[in-house]
């Protein structure tokens, strides 16, 4: 993918920046139904490697992707990878 931008959500694993609609803490009761819906549809991605999961990423595709960095340091790299692109 030319000019994609990557972030880094924990230990090596990626996501493709553009493609992140939303970005959210894991604790409401919306989230953790949207969460169990993911995982029983196949569209979750666990990237906590058995850690707290802090942060789920919501992607265009539907895909659900849970990270064990908080929102704040993930939504940091989105803003660096949105300025970088410019």
């Amino acid at each position: 993918m030319e000019g994609a931008k990557f972030i880094n959500i924990g230990f090596g694993s990626v996501v493709n920046a553009s493609r992140v609609v939303a970005l959210v803490s894991p604790e409401s009761a919306p989230i953790k139904r949207l969460i169990q819906d993911a995982r029983e549809k196949g569209d979750l991605v666990d990237a906590t490697y058995g850690r707290k999961t802090r942060s789920v990423l919501i992607m265009d595709s539907g895909h659900v992707v849970l990270s064990l960095i908080t929102p704040e340091t993930v939504n940091n790299r989105l803003v660096s990878s949105n300025e970088s692109g410019e």
